[in-house]
């Protein structure tokens, strides 16, 4: 897809390129990062995203990369990894890294994504979380993809059946929460975000340790 942008489009799409390269240097090969970046550009015009192409596809090559090292045990990762999967990556998935995000301080390392992702996130969604004081402003769908996964220790599933790749080794759960793409209302979407942040808190509860000692006043009671 990328032969299909316009010269413009294509020309940032190279310099985002390049930037990874400087940023990857020594861990990615130039090669490995320009066809990253390809594949990014196009599996977000497969899932409708068609506006900010370069930025976006900074944003979703780095984090595929970042993943991929994690996986391959290339980047040292700090912070256990859970990734929240539903199918349009517009709502549920988005709210909850919001909310893992939010409770865990930045302690945990939160990732998204959708087996069949959406144009944009829910509005209803974005405005439940700002009243928790969580933006969603710079959130967009992305797509599932397979180092993601492989880089997670935690894959929490919200209704996208089995979408995502089964990996030994990991943490496996799936959640049966509302989807606020089919409701009008925000009352019904708070009542979604705060089923999944009972859920959440309970979630940094189970996990490690050190971690849920270092939470111990910013997580409240489930």
């Amino acid at each position: 897809m990328t032969e299909m942008l316009d010269p413009v489009t294509r020309q940032h799409v190279e310099k985002a390129a390049e930037a990874l390269q400087d940023e990857f240097s020594g861990t990615f090969s130039r090669e490995t990062i320009a066809r990253f970046i390809a594949e990014s550009v196009d599996l977000l015009g497969g899932s409708k995203i068609n506006v900010f192409v370069p930025v976006l596809a900074h944003r979703f090559t780095r984090e595929r990369l970042k993943a991929l090292g994690q996986a391959e045990g290339v980047i040292t990762k700090d912070l256990p990894e859970v990734l929240f999967v539903c199918v349009q990556n517009a709502g549920r998935s988005q709210m909850a890294a919001g909310l893992l995000t939010l409770r865990s301080g930045g302690l945990v390392g939160v990732r998204s994504a959708g087996s069949d992702p959406a144009e944009s996130v829910n509005p209803l969604a974005a405005e439940a979380m700002v009243e928790l004081g969580v933006d969603l402003e710079d959130a967009f769908p992305k797509p599932l993809t397979d180092e993601i996964v492989r880089a997670a220790d935690v894959v929490v599933t919200m209704g996208c059946g089995d979408a995502c790749p089964i990996y030994p080794g990991k943490r496996y759960e799936d959640w049966e929460v509302g989807d606020p793409a089919e409701t009008s209302s925000l009352d019904e979407v708070r009542s979604i975000r705060d089923d999944i942040d009972r859920r959440i808190q309970r979630l940094l509860a189970e996990l490690d340790v050190a971690v849920v000692s270092q939470l111990s006043e910013v997580v409240p009671d489930a």
